[in-house]
């Protein structure tokens, strides 16, 4: 089965499976995932990601974080750049999330990076995702 847009197919995954209140979350791997996923884990909104390689394309097994009274960690998670209707923007334009309680995932020349490092490291790029 073919996906149209697989990083959303992953932020769905992850955005289902916390309201579910599984442990973990199973998702076909690549780079750009498991650069999300290290985005996920460094910014503490999840509690551990390992990649299983089963011979072809592998799989993340992300294991989710909840707070000690069993709430989401992960309060939204919204895809912005699509397919159908990329968003680039320059380092001056980058979005802040929540007025910088939530992370703005980028992906830019030097690599996948919150809004934070990005302006850190004065680039631009297209915005993959909002995570609060």
């Amino acid at each position: 089965m073919h996906i149209t847009d697989p990083i959303a197919d992953m932020l769905t995954r992850i955005r289902n499976a916390c309201a579910a209140k599984h442990v973990s979350v199973d998702v076909p791997a690549s780079n750009m995932k498991k650069a999300i996923a290290q985005i996920l884990l460094d910014e503490g909104y999840i509690k551990n990601y390992q990649v299983i390689n089963n011979g072809g394309q592998g799989t993340i097994k992300i294991t989710l974080k909840y707070t000690e009274d069993k709430g989401q960690v992960i309060k939204g998670l919204r895809r912005v750049s699509k397919p159908g209707l990329r968003v680039y923007v320059g380092v001056e334009d980058l979005p802040q999330v929540l007025r910088g309680l939530g992370i703005a995932i980028v992906s830019t020349s030097k690599g996948v990076m919150t809004d934070k490092n990005a302006r850190a490291n004065n680039v631009g790029g297209e915005v993959l995702a909002f995570v609060w």
